[in-house]
């Protein structure tokens, strides 16, 4: 049974959380704009610059070329930290990115699988703190997602979006929906683009995780997006699945681990996000999304990565509390089927039996 988090302040409950988001966003709002400022801008070079017509492979080559010359000016700035992992970004020749820019805290779209002819293509939208500087985590859950799905389904294609700058967990940009609207204005083209360079009869799935949620209920989608899943989410800034702008069918999921769950699913002012996407309330279609903590979804072997690969694929997750199979609960329930099949067998030919006799 789902958790409805849908926060109805009153009295004194409410004052208190009040009181509670206040002071933590003047505590950040004195902090972290100073830590900032502390940081220094990583050099690098302009991003490429292709024609809308320009092939996939051109695309890959130009924007791989551009991470390799952001390395080199990371490492002669003494940035010897990012210039390592824009090297581990880069290793082997063989990565693809469809966008590349290393400036700041950078950003980076990397395609996993062959996009020109898969039909199952997912877009995987991060959360906050997800930079150049911790990319291979984020990498890491793409490429977990793929291989999944290429066990079942080998024309499928999972594209990273790093698309938008991030905001920090511990920072007043998470509170809001400001950073989400900026990224929307990137997703939105990123879809078209996925219309255009797709196979015509490529379904697109967008999964959002964390803060990414935010950012996709704010992102129109086109006819080839068929699910928005919405995992580890905050909440979306409006009431209902009616609000956003998609006729997709969107999914809800959390972890029985997540920390976010904790967090109070209210919206004053534009600070926080409002109704829990996994309330029922909310309207958005249940899966089972595991044990498992906030950056849990997509290792290997989860029951959340089971479900979303079911999604994407267009296969009926299981819903939250149903058992895995191989599980305990599995193997119970498929022992009492196995015996109530024998009984009824049983039953079957002793009345069979008993009919042929008093017809003998």
């Amino acid at each position: 049974m789902i958790r409805r988090l849908t926060a109805r302040p009153d009295g004194h409950r409410s004052g208190r959380l009040r009181r509670t988001l206040l002071a933590g966003l003047v505590a950040a709002a004195v902090v972290f704009p100073v830590s900032a400022a502390a940081s220094p801008q990583v050099p690098a070079p302009a991003p490429a610059v292709l024609g809308e017509d320009a092939s996939l492979p051109a695309r890959y080559a130009a924007h791989l070329g551009n991470l390799a010359e952001a390395a080199l000016m990371a490492q002669d700035a003494g940035r010897t930290g990012r210039a390592e992992k824009l090297r581990v970004m880069g290793a082997g020749g063989g990565a693809r990115f469809l966008a590349f820019d290393g400036r700041g805290k950078g950003r980076a779209i990397e395609v996993f699988g062959d996009l020109g002819t898969a039909d199952r293509v997912t877009v995987l939208v991060p959360g906050s703190d997800t930079t150049l500087d911790t990319y291979q985590r984020f990498r890491a859950g793409a490429v977990a997602l793929q291989e999944r799905l290429q066990t079942e389904h080998g024309r499928s294609a999972v594209v990273a979006w790093l698309g938008y700058d991030t905001p920090g967990t511990v920072s007043t940009t998470v509170l809001t929906a400001d950073r989400a609207d900026e990224a929307a204005a990137e997703l939105g083209p990123l879809l078209s683009d996925m219309e255009r360079l797709t196979a015509p009869d490529a379904r697109l799935s967008l999964l959002c995780h964390s803060y990414g949620s935010v950012v996709c209920a704010r992102t129109g989608t086109g006819p080839k997006v068929t699910d928005m899943v919405l995992f580890g989410s905050p909440g979306t800034g409006y009431d209902s699945v009616a609000g956003l702008a998609t006729r997709a069918r969107v999914w809800a999921g959390r972890g029985a681990d997540d920390w976010i769950d904790g967090v109070p699913h209210i919206r004053l002012g534009g600070v926080g996000f409002g109704t829990d996407p996994v309330d029922p309330a909310f309207g958005a279609q249940p899966f089972a999304a595991g044990s498992g903590g906030h950056s849990d979804y997509l290792k290997p072997g989860t029951e959340s990565l089971e479900s979303l690969a079911s999604i994407v694929l267009d296969v009926s997750p299981a819903g939250p509390g149903a058992p895995r199979p191989g599980t305990a609960a599995t193997a119970t329930t498929a022992a009492t089927t196995a015996t109530a099949t024998a009984t009824a067998t049983a039953q079957i030919d002793t009345t069979a039996t008993e009919a042929s006799r008093a017809f003998a």
